[in-house]
């Protein structure tokens, strides 16, 4: 064999640059997309040539199945692969159709994301958090979270579903190779031209009839125009008087004439006003007067109120609380409807908060006052049983709409109150006296036992230390059971004081029925409270013997009686 050491041959260098521009036509790359072109198609494969390639790579006909190219290649055209390997361990060439039509698909998301054109796919499935969408050109498939998916909520979004559409790329990871899409861009756009052209419909001072209320929150209320746009009326240009909340005054569904106060053609929004219509009613305030009453207008009602008008544009609310001067917990739909001309008295105008306080209750006369005129405290009314609960009863007074409060403790000065309160029931017919009227706070308390005589006046001309005859009904550890001779209470003497002699100071020496003397140890007729005691009625009559009984010189010869008596004396002249 020859060996040439002179590279520098005419016919090496012929040689150099045929080869150098054979491969400079065919860059054979591994990670790179080539055109190939199919030399033979089988059920299983298809065969195709790259120039450079020392083999022939193959394609799974599955492959090309996937992307939709199995039925438009024919022999002799050329399709796009990626070169993944150009050799592998048993010496054969990589390709994939699949991959090459992704990182296609990829470059023309990336494309489309710079120059913020929209592409067309369509949404193929459901997923955790929104939805998947497939570029239509490539089949790239992308992510459209469910907030993207409308400018409005959709209960059900299976209409969308195959539909292609346009698609806006909000976000592109080129890392990841993970694409972010929008259909609610596209559907804003196109509302956006819309209300833009809408918005030039309108101009400053126009009068708008017939706006629906479509929605409200705590900064105004929203109209909607025509079926075409929506408008604001902030919360202060809703009324002269003071709203807390549009739904104070509007429901939604009414319809209501609007004028254009503002238009931003940047932000497409038009600004409205309700009591720029019609004239300040506050200029003239001054026609009205506090404590005078007037016929008003319920215009809207609520929980807590009705909001009424005066006259057109000058509303004021009602209060549930100055709706009735008997009734409590009020719902003021059962007591007025929308449209109502109702007597009422304004108790306050407030020009610097532009605010109108009336009441209703105030057109007639407290029922209290008049209760009170008619039956003073001490008086005795009939009455039924209207409620009752652990500790006391209802009483619906005769003759007016007014309960007296019935204590339990009231109802008898000799049972237990809670064995007592068992005894009635709703609706039984009771004869009380008015014990306490407080009309500001709307309040009557009655008494039963009041009724009738107070076993307590058996007292009233007892004294302290006083004896008197009792009989004992009961005993028990703590002591006796006694009732004073025809009197019905009953008294507890004490074990301590049942005897001087703590020996003899035992219940257990009685055995019910004894009539007894006993003591008064104590006496209130005011807080109803008497002590009796045995051995206050001993010491008693032990002190008495002793001063009737004991001889005046006893106890002269006992020692120191002498060294007593001027001690004694010693005392009174030095209180003299």
């Amino acid at each position: 064999m020859e060996i040439y050491k002179d590279i520098n041959t005419p016919i090496k260098q012929e040689f150099e640059k045929l080869l150098n521009s054979q491969l400079s036509k065919n860059k054979i790359e591994e990670g790179k997309i080539i055109d190939g072109k199919v030399t033979k198609i089988t059920d299983k494969f298809v065969f195709i040539f790259i120039p450079g390639l020392k083999s022939e790579p193959i394609v799974d006909i599955n492959e090309l199945k996937m992307i939709g190219l199995k039925d438009k290649i024919s022999e002799g055209e050329s399709i796009p692969v990626l070169l993944e390997k150009i050799e592998d361990k048993n010496g054969e060439v990589i390709v994939s159709a699949i991959k090459a039509q992704k990182i296609k698909g990829w470059f023309k998301l990336e494309k489309a994301y710079e120059e913020n054109e929209s592409i067309i796919g369509k949404i193929t499935s459901k997923c955790k958090g929104g939805v998947i969408v497939e570029h239509a050109e490539t089949g790239s498939l992308m992510f459209c979270p469910g907030s993207q998916i409308s400018d409005k909520p959709l209960k059900n979004i299976d209409h969308l579903i195959g539909v292609k559409q346009k698609f806006a790329i909000i976000k592109l990871d080129k890392v990841r190779g993970n694409a972010c899409v929008s259909r609610r861009q596209i559907v804003s756009s196109n509302k956006r031209e819309d209300k833009a052209k809408i918005i030039e419909k309108f101009k400053v001072g126009d009068i708008i009839k017939d706006a629906v209320v479509k929605g409200y929150s705590s900064f105004g209320c929203f109209f909607e125009v025509n079926n075409e746009i929506d408008v604001l009326v902030h919360l202060q240009e809703i009324s002269y008087s003071r709203v807390n909340h549009p739904d104070e005054i509007f429901n939604i569904g009414e319809k209501h004439d609007l004028k254009v106060i503002s238009i931003d053609k940047e932000k497409l929004q038009i600004g409205c006003s309700i009591k720029q219509l019609s004239p300040d009613p506050f200029e003239h305030i001054s026609n009205y007067e506090i404590g005078k009453k007037y016929k008003v207008k319920v215009e809207k009602i609520t929980d807590y109120g009705c909001f009424c008008s005066l006259e057109p544009g000058l509303s004021t609310l009602l209060h549930s609380s100055e709706m009735s001067w008997i009734k409590r917990n009020i719902v003021p739909k059962k007591l007025f409807q929308l449209g109502d001309m109702i007597d009422c008295v304004i108790t306050e105008i407030d020009k610097d908060k532009r605010r109108i306080a009336i009441s209703h209750k105030l057109t007639v006369e407290n029922p209290y006052e008049t209760f009170m005129k008619k039956h003073p405290v001490g008086s005795e009314i009939n009455g039924t049983v209207s409620n009752s609960n652990e500790y006391a009863l209802y009483v619906k007074l005769e003759g007016f709409d007014i309960d007296g409060f019935l204590h339990a403790n009231d109802l008898s000065y000799l049972n237990k109150p809670e064995e007592e309160l068992k005894n009635f029931k709703k609706g039984d017919k009771v004869k009380v006296k008015v014990l306490e009227i407080k009309k500001e706070e709307q309040k009557v308390r009655v008494g039963l036992k009041q009724t009738g005589n107070d076993p307590f006046d058996w007292f009233k001309d007892k004294n302290t230390n006083d004896i008197i005859t009792v009989q004992v009904t009961s005993t028990d550890n703590k002591g006796l059971y006694v009732k004073p001779e025809n009197c019905d209470l009953e008294f507890l003497i004490k074990k301590a004081n049942i005897a001087v002699n703590a020996s003899d100071a035992r219940p257990s020496r009685f055995v019910g029925g004894e009539r007894i003397d006993a003591a008064i140890a104590e006496i209130n007729m005011e807080k109803r409270k008497v002590s009796l005691s045995i051995k206050l009625l001993e010491e008693l009559q032990n002190k008495e013997a002793v001063s009737k009984f004991s001889s005046p010189l006893s106890g002269k010869n006992l020692p120191f009686s002498s060294l007593s008596k001027k001690l004694d004396d010693k005392k009174k002249n030095d209180e003299e």
